[in-house]
């Protein structure tokens, strides 16, 4: 593994943290946070994915 793939890593505790903070500002029910920031991080991680695979798959057309 190089440098650059071990940068994709520090998207994981970034998007959690984001989520977290972001459900707390919304909610004040433990419950409700939690589910939430789990939704929110699977919507988040979702969107990075799929992005991720139409930049690849335009990328290997050329």
């Amino acid at each position: 593994m190089d440098a650059s793939s071990n940068l994709y890593w520090l998207i994981l505790p970034l998007v959690v943290a984001f989520s977290l903070v972001y459900s707390a500002s919304r909610h004040e029910s433990w419950r409700l946070i939690w589910m939430r920031s789990i939704r929110l991080c699977l919507l988040i991680l979702g969107a990075l994915i799929g992005t991720t695979a139409i930049l690849l798959l335009i990328n290997t057309q050329v």
